[in-house]
C-alpha cells in the first residue's frame, strides 16, 4: 500500500476560516509540498507531520485564504520607495532641511527627485499640513540646491481623489527642463505658476488632472522609472501586499509592456511572492484601422482564453476603454514610458471602433474588462452577435449603479469589481449629494448585487494596499469626510466582505476550483491574521495585518515575534 502523505507544515491551535462552501471552521490546517493537505483538530493534524515538518502554534490566531486583489495596481507600490519621501515634514523649512540632506549626499549636479509633500498613503491637506498653508517656491530651493536640480514629483491624483496636483522645480530644474517666462504649458489643464511682480516662473507647477501630465512633458529632463527600478519596485510592493496577507492579484487596468518586462524579469529571477494575473493595456497609437489591427495581432495568441504562463504569472485578457481625452493624446507622446500609471494612455478609442475591437476580442475568445458601466451597452451589442454569458467579462470601480444596471450586468455574466476606497470612503458623501437620499442605495450597491447573483471581488487600487480596507469601507460604509454611513442598508456581513476578497477573487481569475478557499487540494495560500476579521471592534479591520503569509505552502512573509 502507498504511504499516507505527511505533511511538510501544520498550522495548529487556532481558528482556520476555510471560506468553503459549508463555511467550515477548523482548528487545524496541514500543508504538502504547495497543496492543503487536510483540515481538522491540532491532534489530526499533528499527527500528519513529517519528521522535518514545521509546526507554527497558532495560539487563537485566525486564518484565512489569501486574499486576491481584483484591481491591484501592483507595480506601483514599490515605486513610491524609490524617492526620498518629504512625509512628516510640517513647514516649509522642515522641507529644505529635508532638501538639504540629499544635496549633501548627492555628486555635484546630480539629479534629486523627491516624493510629492504631504504624508503618505493619501497625502491628505497638502499644502495646508504645512506651518506657512504654501507650496515652497524656486527660490526657496535654490537656498539649499542652487547647483542640484531639485523636482518635487506631484501625486498620483487618485491617492487622494482632491485636485490640483502640484510639483515643483528648482532653478537649475527649471533650466535643464528649458522651462522660462515664454514657455507655454503642454494642455490646458497645466498651469505654470509665476511671480507676479517679475512674470518669472515661480516653479510651482499646477495640474487639474488626477494623472500627472506635467513629469511626462515639462519636467521630462527629470529622471524617470527604469526597468531595473520597477523590478526592485516589484520586490518591495510584493512585501506590502504579502504583509496584507494578499497572495494573488488581477490588473484590470491592463499593463504596459515596460511593466510587463519588470514582472517577466522578476519571474525569471525567481522573486515573485504574489500571483499575478496581468491584463494588457494595448497602445492604438493612431488609432486607424491598420493601427488597431496590428496591435490586436500582435497580442491575440498570447492573451487569447486562459492566456499564456502559469500558476504564478499569467497573462491573459484585454483591457477596454472608449473615448480618447486631449490630456492622454499628450501624455501617449512619452510612449513607450508610462510613469507613475504603468498603462498605456493611447488605450482608448471612439466606441465605433472599439466595438469592432471587442467584437474582434469575443471571436477570439479574448476576455475583456474596463470601468464602470460606460462600456455596458458596448458589452450588450458584442454579445447579440458574439454571447459572452460565460467568457466573465469585467466592469471595475462600481459607484452608482441602478436596478436596471445591476439586471443587465447579471444577464451578461459580467464579474465586477469595487473602488471603495473611492466610491465609499473618499466620495461617498459627494456621490450620495448628486444621487439624493431616495436613491442612496445605488450607491456601490452590494446587497443588491449579491442578491442578484452578480458575482463581485474587492479591490484596493493601491490606495492603501490591505484588503482589509475594502472589507471594513463594506462593512461599515463610512465617508471619511461625512463621518456617516453611506447607504447602511448596502452593507455586507464580515464574512460576505472576506468572501469577496477570496471566493470572488478566485472567480474572477476563473480560478475558483484552485484557490479562494482552504480546502484539501486546493493551493496552500493563506494568512495568519493579526486579528480575527469575524470578531474584531469594527474600528480594527482596516488595521488587520498579516503575521505569517504562505503561497504555495511557501512563507513568504512572517513577522518578526
Amino acid at each position: 500500500m502507498p504511504e499516507a502523505p505527511t505533511a511538510d507544515l501544520v498550522l495548529y491551535g487556532g481558528t482556520i476560516l476555510t471560506l468553503d462552501r459549508s463555511a467550515r471552521v477548523a482548528q487545524a490546517l496541514a500543508v504538502a509540498g504547495e497543496r492543503v493537505l487536510a483540515l481538522g483538530t491540532s491532534a489530526e493534524m499533528l499527527a500528519l507531520a513529517g519528521p522535518a515538518a514545521r509546526r507554527v502554534d497558532l495560539a487563537g490566531r485566525t486564518v484565512v485564504p489569501g486574499l486576491i486583489d481584483a484591481h491591484a495596481h501592483l507595480d506601483r507600490e514599490g515605486l513610491k520607495a524609490l524617492g526620498p519621501s518629504l512625509g512628516g515634514a510640517r513647514s516649509i523649512d522642515d522641507v529644505l532641511q529635508k532638501i538639504e540632506a540629499l544635496v549633501r549626499a548627492a555628486a555635484p549636479g546630480q539629479w534629486i527627485v523627491t516624493m510629492p509633500l504631504g504624508d503618505p498613503p493619501y497625502y491628505f491637506d497638502v499644502p495646508d499640513v504645512l506651518r506657512e498653508r504654501r507650496f515652497p517656491t524656486r527660490w526657496e530651493l535654490d537656498r539649499v540646491a542652487p547647483r542640484n536640480p531639485v523636482y518635487i514629483r506631484a501625486i498620483w491624483g487618485y491617492w487622494r481623489h482632491t485636485l490640483p496636483l502640484v510639483s515643483i522645480a528648482n532653478s537649475e530644474a527649471l533650466r535643464l527642463a528649458g522651462i522660462t517666462r515664454e514657455t507655454l504649458p503642454p494642455w490646458g489643464g497645466v498651469q505654470i505658476d509665476k511671480d507676479w511682480a517679475t512674470g518669472e516662473p515661480d516653479g510651482l507647477l499646477v495640474e487639474w488632472t488626477y494623472m500627472p501630465l506635467v513629469e511626462l512633458t515639462l519636467l521630462a529632463a527629470a529622471p524617470r522609472f527604469t526597468l531595473e527600478d520597477r523590478v526592485r519596485a516589484l520586490g518591495l510592493s510584493q512585501r506590502a501586499y504579502n504583509a496584507c496577507g494578499t497572495t494573488s492579484t488581477y490588473e484590470g487596468h491592463g499593463i504596459a509592456g515596460e511593466v510587463l518586462a519588470a514582472y517577466e524579469t522578476v519571474a525569471r529571477r525567481g522573486g515573485l511572492t504574489v500571483r499575478p494575473h496581468l491584463v494588457v493595456s494595448p497602445s492604438w497609437g493612431a488609432g486607424d484601422p491598420a493601427a488597431v489591427a496590428g496591435e490586436l495581432d500582435r497580442w491575440r495568441a498570447r492573451i487569447a482564453g486562459r492566456g499564456t504562463g502559469d500558476d504564478v504569472l499569467r497573462v491573459s485578457g484585454l483591457y477596454a476603454e472608449a473615448g480618447p481625452t486631449p490630456d492622454n493624446v499628450v501624455r501617449a507622446r512619452a510612449r513607450p514610458y508610462t510613469g507613475w500609471a504603468g498603462f498605456n494612455f493611447d488605450s482608448a478609442l471612439p466606441r465605433a471602433r472599439l466595438r469592432e475591437v471587442l467584437l474582434a476580442a469575443a471571436r477570439s475568445d479574448i476576455r475583456v474588462a474596463s470601468f464602470t458601466t460606460d462600456l455596458l451597452p458596448l458589452y450588450e451589442e458584442v454579445n447579440r452577435e458574439v454571447p459572452i454569458r460565460d467568457r466573465r467579462w469585467v466592469l471595475g470601480h462600481l459607484s452608482v449603479l441602478s436596478d436596471d444596471e445591476i439586471g443587465r450586468i447579471r444577464d451578461l455574466g459580467v464579474v465586477c469589481s469595487t473602488h471603495t476606497n473611492r466610491y465609499l470612503f473618499k466620495e461617498g458623501a459627494i456621490l450620495a449629494g448628486r444621487v439624493g437620499t431616495a436613491h442612496e442605495d445605488t450607491i456601490v450597491p452590494l446587497r443588491k448585487l449579491r442578491a442578484a447573483g452578480v458575482h463581485v471581488a474587492l479591490a484596493t487600487d493601491n490606495v492603501p494596499v490591505s484588503l482589509f480596507h475594502p472589507v471594513w469601507h463594506c462593512v461599515a460604509r463610512l465617508d471619511r469626510y461625512a463621518g456617516r454611513a453611506i447607504a447602511p442598508g448596502q452593507a455586507l456581513t464580515r464574512e460576505e466582505a472576506l468572501r469577496a476578497c477570496t471566493n470572488e477573487g478566485a472567480y474572477l481569475l476563473r480560478d475558483e476550483d484552485r484557490r479562494g478557499s482552504l480546502e484539501p487540494g486546493k493551493l496552500a495560500d493563506l494568512a495568519v491574521l493579526s486579528d480575527d476579521p469575524l470578531a474584531c471592534a469594527l474600528a480594527r479591520l482596516p488595521e488587520i495585518t498579516a503575521d505569517l503569509t504562505l503561497v504555495g505552502g511557501r512563507v513568504v512573509h512572517e513577522r518578526a515575534p
